[in-house]
C-alpha cells in the first residue's frame, strides 16, 4: 500500500486497528518482553523450527557460521523472533535494520564493513532495499566481499574490502518481490504460516503468565478465535481484554469477559473489526454482494481505495467472506450468513448468479 496517498484522519483511524498486523510502538516495547528466546520455548511453525533447528546445530558442529536464512510471510508471524533466537543459539550477536532504510550502496557498505566474525545481520523488509545497494549484497553473500567505488567519473576506482564470514537473515512479506538472484543466495528459506486456534491459546496463555495476567482455557479460545491466526494480534487483543478485566471484572478473564471486552473494541467473533464489517456491509447492503468495482466500494465505506485493497481485503478473502473477480468484488455465500443477511433469491439482482441463493 502506498501510505503516502492516505490522509491524515486514514492514517489515525488505521493506527487505532486492533487487527492490524503491523507494530505499532506500544507492540514493539511489549513484544521485546514477550519474545521467546529459544527454539524450544518457540510457538508454532513446527516445519521451519525443525528445519532450522538442524541448520543451526549442523553449523556448530562444523564451527562455521550458519547458512543464510530468508524468513517470508505475512507481519505479525514472528520473522524478527526467529532471527534473534537464530543470533542466540549460535551465540552470535545480532544487528538489525531494514530495506528502506539502505537507499545506497555506501549504506550498505557501510553496515557490512562494521560486522563481526560470525555475526547475524537482520535485514526486515529487504524486498524494498534499492537496487545499488542489492546489488553489493551479492558478492557480500557469496564472496563475503565487497568493492568500495572511491572517487567519480573516469577516475573512479573499485577498492575490494573483505568481510568477516556472517549470517544475513533476511525477512519480506513479499517474497516475490525478490529478485531470483537475491533468493537463490540463501541457503535456507522458510515459510511462516498463519497460526491454528491451538498454537494461538499457546501463545495467549504464555503471554499471560509473563505479564502477569490470569486467564482461563475458555477466555484463551475466545480470543485466539478472534486473532486472525496471528500472535501479534493475540498478544494486543489480550493487552485490551486485560484492561478491560481490570476496570469492568475481577482481573480474571474467562470466556465471557473476553467476548464483552472484544465487544467493546468492535472486533466481533471471526475478527473483523469496523472497517471489514463496513466493506462487506457496503457491499451486500448497497451492491446486493456485488460484483462492485473496488473505487465504488470504496467510495461507499468512506475509504482510500488502497485501504480497503491492500488492508481490508486480504483477511476477508483469506476467510472465505469476498472474493476477487474480473468484474470486480463479490459477497460469498458465507458474508451473508456472518452479518445475518439474506442473499437476493433466483432471478434477482448481486451474486447469486454466480453462487446461487
Amino acid at each position: 500500500m502506498n501510505w503516502d496517498e492516505t490522509g491524515p484522519d486514514t492514517d489515525e483511524r488505521l493506527d487505532e486497528r486492533l487487527v492490524q498486523a503491523d507494530a505499532d510502538g506500544e507492540d514493539t516495547a511489549v513484544e521485546a518482553a514477550l519474545r521467546p528466546k529459544d527454539l524450544d520455548e518457540f510457538v508454532g511453525q513446527e516445519k521451519v523450527r525443525e528445519q532450522l533447528d538442524l541448520v543451526l546445530k549442523a553449523a556448530l558442529a562444523r564451527g562455521a557460521t550458519a547458512d543464510h536464512v530468508l524468513l517470508s510471510g505475512a507481519p505479525g508471524l514472528g520473522k524478527t523472533t526467529l532471527s534473534m533466537i537464530i543470533a542466540a543459539e549460535m551465540g552470535a550477536p545480532i544487528r538489525i535494520t531494514s530495506g528502506p532504510a539502505i537507499q545506497h550502496a555506501g549504506d550498505l557498505a557501510a553496515i557490512l564493513s562494521s560486522l563481526q566474525e560470525g555475526e547475524v545481520l537482520f535485514l526486515d523488509e529487504i524486498h524494498r532495499m534499492s537496487r545499488p545497494a542489492e546489488e553489493m549484497l551479492y558478492m557480500a553473500m557469496e564472496d563475503f566481499r565487497v568493492d568500495v567505488i572511491v572517487g567519480k567519473g573516469p577516475g573512479a576506482t573499485a577498492i575490494p574490502l573483505e568481510l568477516p564470514p556472517f549470517t544475513l537473515v533476511g525477512a519480506t512479506t513479499r517474497a516475490g518481490l525478490l529478485p531470483p538472484p537475491l533468493r537463490d543466495r540463501f541457503g535456507f528459506t522458510g515459510h511462516m504460516e498463519f497460526y491454528a486456534p491451538t498454537e494461538l491459546e499457546r501463545v495467549i496463555h504464555r503471554s499471560a503468565r509473563l505479564l502477569d495476567v490470569e486467564i482461563d482455557a475458555d477466555g484463551a479460545a475466545e480470543i485466539a478465535g478472534r486473532s486472525r491466526g496471528t500472535p501479534r494480534i493475540a498478544n494486543r487483543l489480550l493487552r485490551r481484554v486485560r484492561d478491560y478485566a481490570q476496570v469492568k471484572a475481577d482481573g480474571r478473564i474467562d470466556r465471557p469477559v473476553a467476548a464483552a471486552a472484544l465487544r467493546v473494541y468492535e472486533v466481533d467473533a471471526r475478527g473483523l473489526d469496523r472497517l471489514d464489517r463496513a466493506v462487506l456491509g457496503a457491499l451486500l447492503k448497497l451492491f446486493g454482494g456485488g460484483p462492485v468495482g473496488l473505487s465504488t466500494l470504496a467510495v461507499a465505506v468512506g475509504e482510500e481505495r488502497e485501504t480497503v485493497e491492500e488492508v481490508a481485503e486480504p483477511f476477508l478473502v483469506r476467510e472465505g467472506l469476498l472474493a476477487r473477480t474480473p468484474r470486480g468484488r463479490v459477497a460469498t455465500p458465507a458474508a451473508w450468513a456472518h452479518l445475518g443477511l439474506v442473499p437476493p433469491q433466483q432471478g434477482g439482482k448481486g451474486q447469486q448468479g454466480l453462487f446461487g441463493a
